[in-house]
């Protein structure tokens, strides 16, 4: 989300939670709201009689997030939940991703727009594979700083030994994976220790959950992946309007930077350019447009644009090409095979594509490329695909708009996978066969 005003005109921070099952993501969660006093009277009922129907004396404040009835039976979360608090100093939106493996495909959803990463680990257990799945899959999704915490310390009699040896863990997995970023906390989200009020431990002199949130930078998501202040404004065609009178004009949401009136735009994937000579809200015209924003814009030529079609500024087109290497995220039990065909689901545009190779299969445990034939259900990995029309394509890294997409399985119209265009990036460098024949092993 760009950095434009909004209610209230405060900062906006978009975080996820992720981290393995049962480690208390859903209770942390819970408890940051009932702490911060977020939660309706008749909220408290709905979880208290929840509660009582799970036999639970106390109230269970995972049940906040988990609102679907099998989430609440099996105790896991299943789906993505989306919840929005404010406190005096800014705004904030929570995705709490499922920990279940089963699940990473709606982690991945959660994890794709956020600021930040609230990595939950049960101090008791440590860094877990599902732990370090979550982390890299953020890491893949351009999320660079990280809020740790080091939940159940009170099950380890508040050790700061267990403390500090989960921070060192934490360091050499965020060193590889290059997040900037990334402080542990220790706390219980049971007990509400260290969340919103500092407790639990004098030894501790850091920050809690929320004052590590509200002092962590927003927008991160925005002006470092493709919604930012720069140069290179993209606009993907969703509409093309009629004008009373005659004449055309084209609707999309601007991003990768702000669009004006008189910048040359060039069509792709055709590659004619024209000038912008107008552009339009519903409250009105603009002068420019910053990027998060929907607008209609009106072309000084007539030319023949299309749904699908994108508007960016001449100077610094993306790449029109119809074949790719892309890092995907595979979520079908139907394991992907090279000569498969899917459809590309990229910005305002769906074309049949066809998988021509799978170069290999990133094991999160080593962050490493092994040879593979096939991706199985929740598996990262790195293919290449051609497809029937030319996309206009940013890699990943540059934008995160352009340059993703997702697949579509031709037969039972269900999104198979999640797609970056680019080789795997982790700690500024690609995660390839070459590169790492090149460097050696970094595990």
């Amino acid at each position: 989300m760009a950095r434009l005003p909004h209610a209230g005109g405060m900062d906006l921070l978009r975080f996820a939670a992720l981290g393995s099952v049962d480690d208390g993501k859903s209770t942390l969660i819970g408890r940051l709201l009932y702490d911060t006093r977020q939660l309706f009277d008749d909220q408290m009922a709905a979880l208290e009689a929840a509660s009582r129907r799970r036999g639970i004396g106390e109230v269970d404040l995972s049940f906040v997030t988990d609102g679907l009835r099998a989430e609440r039976e099996q105790g896991i979360t299943i789906d993505v939940a989306y919840r929005y608090f404010a406190t005096p100093r800014r705004k904030f939106v929570i995705a709490d991703c499922p920990g279940h493996v089963h699940y990473t495909r709606n982690m991945a959803t959660g994890a794709s727009t956020a600021d930040l990463a609230l990595l939950v680990v049960d101090v008791t257990g440590g860094v877990r594979e599902q732990t370090r799945r979550h982390a890299c899959i953020a890491a893949l999704f351009g999320v660079d700083q990280f809020v740790v915490c080091a939940n159940k310390m009170d099950l380890v009699g508040w050790d700061q030994g267990a403390w500090s040896a989960l921070c060192d863990d934490v360091d050499a997995l965020c060193a590889r994976l290059g997040v900037s970023r990334s402080q542990v906390i220790p706390l219980s989200a049971l007990h509400g220790d260290n969340v919103v009020e500092r407790s639990g431990a004098a030894w501790y002199e850091g920050p809690t959950v929320l004052e590590a949130l509200e002092k962590a930078p927003g927008g991160a998501w925005a002006s470092g992946h493709g919604t930012g202040s720069n140069d290179r404004a993209r606009l993907a065609v969703q509409w093309v309007l009629r004008r009373p009178g005659g004449g055309r004009s084209y609707a999309g949401m601007v991003n990768g930077g702000v669009l004006r009136a008189g910048d040359e735009v060039v069509v792709l994937p055709a590659g004619r350019k024209t000038t912008v000579t107008g552009i339009e809200t519903y409250d009105g015209a603009l002068d420019e447009a910053p990027a998060g924003i929907s607008v209609s814009v009106d072309l000084a030529d007539d030319l023949d644009v299309s749904r699908g079609d994108l508007l960016a500024v001449a100077s610094d087109p993306p790449q029109v090409q119809k074949n790719l290497v892309a890092t995907v995220c595979w979520f079908s039990e139907r394991p992907l095979r090279p000569g498969d065909r899917l459809r590309v689901k990229h910005t305002t545009r769906t074309t049949p594509a066809r998988v021509e190779a799978i170069k290999g299969r990133l094991d999160v445990t080593r962050l490493e490329i092994d040879p593979a034939e096939t991706l199985g259900d929740n598996e990262i990995g790195t293919v290449e695909l051609t497809t029937a029309v030319p996309l206009a394509l940013d890699p990943y890294h540059r934008d995160r708009i352009t340059g993703s997409f997702v697949l579509v399985d031709e037969g039972t119209d269900a999104t198979v996978a999640a797609g970056m265009v680019g080789e795997p990036l982790l700690g500024g460098d690609p995660v390839s066969p070459q590169a790492l024949a090149a460097s050696g092993s970094r595990a």
